[in-house]
């Protein structure tokens, strides 16, 4: 099929490139921050791209990827609703390829006093960082037993998913239920030859803290890692069939060591995400936060 009379079958993907026998990899929340370097990982390594953001710019994404020589395919869909979910599934079903891998990355956070902050908005955070993750996977898991050729399936976790998160408490709960999700699949999913690995970064220089409301606070305007790298590490982690990765930093593999009290590691969480709490950095919070 070409690509207009694809283009005419699923007006909703956008297309670049042309269909191929190379393995295909499904991407949720590429459109920027670590979804889209995984996308870069993936394409330099020979994957042709399926990814999926509520935003329009993962469009742009796919025309940015149009430089790799392999084919990708985007899709707008806001994950936090199930129709939209069940639509996207509709869409692997109708491309029909083995999936080789999958990245279940689409996820927000929400900072600040669970007493002030919104109730609908960490309703939503749990509807994409939860429901949505256990959703794709029952549908996608299948499909790829289905397929029977294995694979490999990457969930995003976050060092916040090792201890409770003042100021964060929904946000880190949610990550904490991901990272035992996955735990438990890696070793269901051995005997279908299917690679389950989490990936637990920890403050990373994207979009997230200014989304979730943290711009003010001590980790908001610290230095964070590279997303390049994050995806990097993620990267070689999967395809040495690693069942997780905390990347990045030494202060987060510190950060994620059980032999440190769970009581000190909330202590550091909630001085790290108090808000207000950028004032006490030097240089005080960046100028959307004052």
């Amino acid at each position: 099929m070409n690509y207009e009379d694809r283009a005419q079958i699923y007006p909703e993907v956008r297309f670049s490139g042309t269909p191929s026998g190379r393995p295909l990899a499904v991407i949720t929340g590429a459109s920027t921050g670590i979804g889209y370097e995984l996308a870069i990982q993936f394409a330099e390594h020979g994957y042709d791209l399926l990814l999926v953001s509520e935003s329009e710019a993962v469009h742009d994404a796919v025309d940015r990827l149009g430089i790799y020589n392999v084919e990708v395919m985007g899709v707008r869909r806001d994950l936090r609703q199930e129709t939209e979910i069940d639509a996207f599934c509709a869409d692997i079903r109708h491309i029909d390829r083995p999936l080789a891998a999958i990245v279940l990355n689409a996820g927000v956070g929400v900072g600040g006093k669970f007493f002030e902050t919104e109730l609908c908005t960490e309703l939503n955070m749990i509807r994409l960082n939860v429901l949505a993750n256990v959703h794709l996977a029952k549908h996608l898991v299948q499909y790829m037993i289905l397929k029977g050729e294995g694979g490999k399936i990457l969930f995003t976790s976050s060092v916040a998913a090792t201890t409770p998160g003042p100021y964060e408490a929904v946000y880190a709960a949610t990550k904490a239920f991901i990272q035992s999700f996955a735990t438990a699949l890696h070793h269901e999913l051995e005997e279908k030859g299917i690679q389950v690995t989490t990936l637990q970064p920890g403050p990373t220089d994207t979009n997230f803290f200014h989304r979730a409301g943290m711009d003010d606070t001590k980790v908001g305007v610290s230095e964070k890692d590279d997303p390049a790298d994050i995806a990097r590490e993620a990267f070689e982690g999967l395809m040495s069939e690693k069942s997780n990765i905390v990347a990045g930093s030494l202060k987060n593999k510190i950060l994620t060591a059980t032999v440190i009290p769970e009581a000190v590691r909330v202590s550091q969480h909630a001085d790290m995400t108090k808000p207000g709490g950028a004032s006490n950095v030097q240089g005080g919070p960046p100028p959307e936060a004052r």
